[in-house]
């Protein structure tokens, strides 16, 4: 008798969400959507509704909780992020993947910790604004994070092939976004539309630009430091702009062991679901080694994108500095979005943004908020500037 797993998705319109909602669609058997969220689309969110027929809903307008209310009048619906932590906590709730874009996801991540449930995360803020606070809490309770994001689920495969004290180091994969072999010159006029084209992957506005910038890669460096306890010294990140091989780790023989697969974020989140065991995928093609007619590998180009050096200056300060290194970046990332900096104005909201920045412990979520508080502030103060 097969044991279905009642699932909550957090962020169910995003790209993340639809491609989970796929996976359980091909697997009704064994996944049942209990509760989902949407932050702006709740006509899309409706449609979902429609379908899976879930019990908990939150919505991030007045305007969509006003129609789902009236649309669904026995459904229990919630508004904002309140409703995001009502879900997190749900006790009906298997497994909660977190495909919400920014900070807010935080407080459901630690709602579902303190439910000990499987936490399929999908989320990179949480780890890099709260990773200390998250590792701690993670100690209490059984609760269990297994990533999603392709780079780190496949280096948390990957480490399955020795044990934690043989890694040498991490090799984390970059496409090189929409940019790729750009100078600085030539990004200094870019345009929104232009930063969106992703090559492999499809993705939402946030996500994407941050692929462009490479900050997405600083965000990783900085979220693998916290999932798998290696040093920073220890990180390395390779331009692979096939995005076939997902990710890497060396261990202290010098073998390698990478996870590859077709760039479909289905993959992941599929495995999240039902690790320790794989299941069959209908959904996907397999990898087709005559095709491939090449893989290759670059450094990062630091004096073009600094996403990635900022990080790494981020992540070895600690404590706090992650916290405003992830806020001052998603201000940057919406105020290019909305046409009101250049693309190169993001590093620089960026790094005078943690140059201003005391540091201090973030121990507590009431720590963690007033960094990510603070840095949004600052960042915007210094927009203003401009």
């Amino acid at each position: 008798m097969i044991n279905i797993k009642n699932i909550t998705i957090l962020g169910s319109t995003g790209s993340i969400g639809t491609s989970a909602l796929e996976v359980i669609r091909n697997k009704s058997s064994e996944f049942n959507v209990v509760a989902m969220s949407a932050h702006y689309n709740h006509k899309l969110l409706i449609e979902q509704i429609e379908e899976f027929k879930p019990e908990y809903v939150s919505i991030g307008t007045k305007v969509g909780y006003e129609e789902i209310i009236t649309k669904y009048p026995d459904l229990e619906v919630y508004l904002g992020n309140e409703g995001l932590k009502k879900l997190g906590g749900l006790d009906k709730a298997d497994i909660v993947l977190t495909a919400v874009s920014g900070a807010v996801g935080i407080e459901a991540t630690i709602e579902s910790i303190k439910k000990e449930k499987r936490i399929a995360l999908a989320n990179k803020e949480t780890m890099v604004a709260a990773g200390d606070l998250i590792n701690n809490m993670l100690k209490e309770y059984k609760a269990e994070i297994i990533p999603v994001d392709s780079e780190h689920s496949a280096i948390y495969q990957s480490l399955l092939g020795g044990k934690k004290n043989e890694v040498n180091k991490i090799i984390i994969t970059a496409s090189g976004g929409t940019f790729r072999g750009k100078t600085l010159k030539e990004l200094n006029n870019v345009k929104v539309e232009d930063a969106l084209k992703h090559p492999n992957w499809s993705m939402g506005k946030k996500i994407t630009v941050d692929s462009s910038t490479l900050c997405n890669k600083g965000l990783e460096v900085i979220e693998a430091h916290q999932l798998f306890n290696v040093s920073y010294d220890n990180i390395e990140v390779l331009v692979h702009p096939q995005s076939i091989i997902h990710s890497m780790v060396e261990f202290n023989d010098m073998s390698i062991i990478a996870q590859l697969g077709v760039p479909d974020m289905k993959v992941p989140i599929q495995y999240a679901f039902t690790y320790p065991n794989r299941i069959s995928n209908n959904v996907l093609k397999s990898l087709d080694f005559k095709t491939i007619s090449n893989l290759t590998f670059d450094q990062v180009d630091n004096d073009v994108f600094k996403g990635v050096e900022y990080a790494y200056f981020a992540g070895r300060v600690g404590q706090s500095m992650p916290a405003v290194y992830n806020a001052a970046n998603e201000i940057a990332v919406d105020e290019f979005i909305n046409g009101n900096i250049k693309f190169l104005d993001i590093y620089r909201v960026i790094k005078d943004t943690m140059d201003k920045h005391i540091v201090h412990s973030v121990d507590s979520l009431e720590k963690v908020i007033k960094a990510d508080t603070w840095a949004r502030k600052e960042a915007l103060r210094i927009i203003k500037t401009f």
